[in-house]
């Protein structure tokens, strides 16, 4: 950010003039904007809640299963800085709507896999197509109202996005278990086809702030590097419980590309992720408190699902139906939380939503096997939405105002892909976490039930499939059940005390401006 000499703190940011391009049909924006990146929000539930059934219809081990939705989150994640330079000069309106069709093409592929090996392949793909309308969907909303409506106008886009995201895992996981896990993916189809006829009918053309010179001036060397890297690290932390030496050597490869990456940024003349951006407090902490949060939300809810379904006994439809309380309060609420920034500045909520998420994290550890939702998971699922509620609309609107308007698409796009980032990562770090506490675990409970030695055989030898595994002996059903009860334990725990960090990393960076840098 070119914050000059002066000292900015989080209400200078979100004062400051910007050079808005204002629409007067603000509600079509809105719409176009919801409908498109609802796609992206649905599949990030809807996925894990059909997992149980497209883990047994395709065969697939645990591994395999986590790759649906690693396979997704790498290529979001490393592209999404590409997405959002595209916007900024090729024009937000027309990238966002390449997305969506991409988007859409991908699901279908994924609705029509015939293997894992396909839909992993699809599911990359799908995330090419959410990095080119995530960033422009957020940056096309930013550029279309003015500063002082701005954090409604974004409160109003992240409640309605959260409704749409409500509806979806309930009814992807009514069609999972009355039809098949492949109609979760063609849902997509008609969400895409209404966001494309409302921008290409009533959003015109946001004008393009930077110089159109093509694609051969995209930082290709970064986007190389990038995508490298964090293959080598995510290939390396899912695979190395299973892996040997070549599997470890590509998680130090990835570290290094990381590194080069991070030197090549610094040197580029046209970086997809200028460096500089950070040396503003506001947006430094704000992306630091997004890696933190992230982590926690998309660790968690990736486990959520799959120890309701496979341990508890829910049917996909009650699973997804588990997140609606979270998923409504933050859509009740959103416009509420889009205002607590002019009231109160961005510190307050920011310190206070994480904490109150991290409480919601550890309420989830207390349940075990069976009991009612209600006096379960309901509570902690309630203080969790209230935690995120308070921190997205604020947070988001932080990151939007700390850039010139001619870097939204930048900012967006780093913003994103710092949280898909942080999911990616969290999800690499805590399957082989989760599975070393698995194994023992199931090894106990067998021993403790008096299994015999076909049942303890039977089990240990689709130790891999996790809660999918298939037993006829009540004794070893429980000690799966059991095993992965405590295994979720852990992943719940290590999500609090990443929610609290980010609630730690506001305290000491949005407490402090930053200091403009003359350009």
């Amino acid at each position: 950010m070119n914050c000059g000499r002066l000292p900015c703190d989080d209400a200078q940011v979100l004062s400051k003039p910007l050079r808005t391009t204002v629409v007067s049909n603000g509600a079509w924006v809105l719409a176009a904007t919801v409908l498109g990146s609802s796609m992206e929000f649905i599949d990030g539930t809807v996925v894990n809640v059909a997992l149980p059934s497209l883990q047994t219809g395709l065969g697939a081990s645990g591994t395999q299963a986590q790759w649906v939705v690693e396979a997704y989150g790498l290529f979001l994640s490393a592209l999404l800085l590409v997405g959002g330079s595209l916007g900024d000069r090729l024009g937000v309106r027309r990238v966002f709507v390449a997305g969506v069709v991409l988007f859409a093409a991908a699901s279908v592929w994924c609705g029509s896999a015939s293997d894992i090996g396909q839909l992993i392949a699809a599911r990359s793909l799908q995330g090419v197509g959410g990095a080119l309308l995530v960033p422009n969907s957020l940056a096309l909303l930013s550029a279309s109202f003015p500063p002082d409506g701005r954090g409604r106008a974004i409160g109003t886009w992240s409640g309605f996005a959260s409704m749409m995201t409500a509806v979806g895992p309930v009814v992807g996981g009514w069609l999972t278990q009355h039809g098949s896990w492949r109609w979760v993916f063609f849902i997509n189809v008609p969400l895409a086809l209404v966001a494309v006829w409302i921008v290409m009918k009533r959003v015109p053309e946001i004008a393009v702030r930077s110089p159109l010179r093509g694609l051969r001036d995209l930082d290709w060397t970064g986007v190389t590097l990038a995508t490298g890297g964090l293959s080598g690290v995510t290939y390396a932390l899912i695979e190395g419980s299973h892996g040997g030496h070549w599997v470890w050597l590509a998680g130090i490869v990835g570290v290094m590309l990381l590194a080069a990456f991070l030197s090549a940024e610094q040197r580029s003349s046209s970086p997809m992720m200028p460096l500089e951006l950070f040396r503003c407090r506001s947006f430094l902490g704000a992306n630091l408190l997004t890696f933190f949060l992230y982590a926690a939300f998309g660790g968690a809810l990736y486990y959520l699902p799959l120890n309701l379904i496979q341990a508890q006994g829910y049917s996909p439809t009650a699973a997804g139906a588990s997140l609606l309380p979270l998923i409504l309060l933050m859509f009740l609420l959103s416009r509420w939380a889009g205002g607590l920034i002019s009231r109160h500045g961005a510190r307050l909520p920011l310190i206070t939503g994480p904490l109150i998420a991290a409480v919601g994290f550890v309420l989830l550890a207390r349940p075990s096997v069976g009991g009612s939702y209600w006096t379960t998971y309901f509570p902690g699922v309630l203080v969790l939405g209230l935690g995120m509620t308070v921190s997205v609309a604020p947070l988001t609107t932080v990151v939007m105002s700390s850039v010139d308007e001619s870097r939204t698409g930048v900012a967006s796009g780093v913003n994103n892909a710092v949280s898909q980032v942080a999911a990616l990562l969290a999800l690499a770090v805590l399957a082989p976490v989760f599975f070393h506490v698995f194994a023992p675990s199931l090894s106990h409970g067998l021993e403790r039930a008096g299994a015999s030695v076909e049942v303890v055989q039977q089990v240990e030898s689709q130790r891999i499939k996790l809660g999918a595994i298939k037993t006829s002996d009540s004794s070893g059903r429980a000690a799966v059940e059991e095993a992965f009860v405590a295994s979720f334990r852990v992943v719940v725990w290590v999500a609090g005390g990443l929610a609290a960090a980010a609630s730690a990393s506001a305290a000491l960076t949005l407490s402090k401006g930053c200091e403009k840098r003359q350009a």
